[in-house]
């Protein structure tokens, strides 16, 4: 079989919420970013994944991500990674797209980079060292992180360069899996938010 990458991006956080770039910054999760999480655990553990017993589960060492992780149900069985840590922003850590666009018009994060922090090659190198380990084995991998580094994993996986990810939005407590198609790496589902429907 060949193997899936689940996608988990963390709850939601008062800097998310707010749409404040937040990198290496440890925003804790809100109420609503917990209930989030137990809700897509309870999914999780739900047919057709049904605990995805085999599965390796990896997950951002920010507590963000860890909590989700350990809400969700699947903390003792998780790894901590620095790989699948959020984007270093550098100077633009905190600021939202509409602040820092106010000092530089039309700037793109998937295009323009950041100063002082993780460039593109960075975060791509990165990506493409999460998609090898999902695909190192016979198994299936679970990962719990964030909005940009999940978005540039999904380009990545697609063997396409990261400034993709500008055009496959991912919100939080969302659950993607990339799998294949004739072969090919493909996305079987992308930002999936049913769990919170109830």
């Amino acid at each position: 079989m060949a193997p899936r990458m689940l996608l988990a991006r963390h709850g939601q956080t008062a800097w998310s919420l707010s749409g404040k770039h937040t990198g290496r910054t440890d925003v804790p999760l809100l109420d609503e970013g917990r209930q989030g999480a137990k809700l897509l655990g309870e999914r999780l553990h739900r047919p057709p994944y049904d605990g995805v017993p085999d599965v390796e589960v990896r997950t951002s060492p920010l507590v963000r991500a860890r909590e989700t992780c350990e809400l969700a149900g699947f903390g003792e069985r998780a790894q901590p990674w620095d790989t699948l840590m959020e984007w270093h922003y550098g100077a633009y850590e905190g600021l939202t797209p509409e602040e820092i666009r106010a000092d530089r018009p039309g700037w793109l994060i998937w295009r323009d980079g950041v100063p002082e922090g993780e460039s593109l090659a960075e975060v791509t190198a990165r990506a493409d060292e999460a998609v090898a380990w999902a695909r190192s084995a016979d198994r299936d991998v679970l990962v719990f992180a964030h909005g940009h580094i999940l978005r540039s994993i999904g380009a990545r996986w697609l063997g396409l360069p990261i400034d993709f990810a500008a055009r496959i939005r991912l919100n939080p407590t969302s659950l993607s899996v990339l799998g294949w198609a004739y072969g090919e790496p493909a996305v079987e589902s992308w930002n999936d938010l049913g769990h919170l429907a109830g």
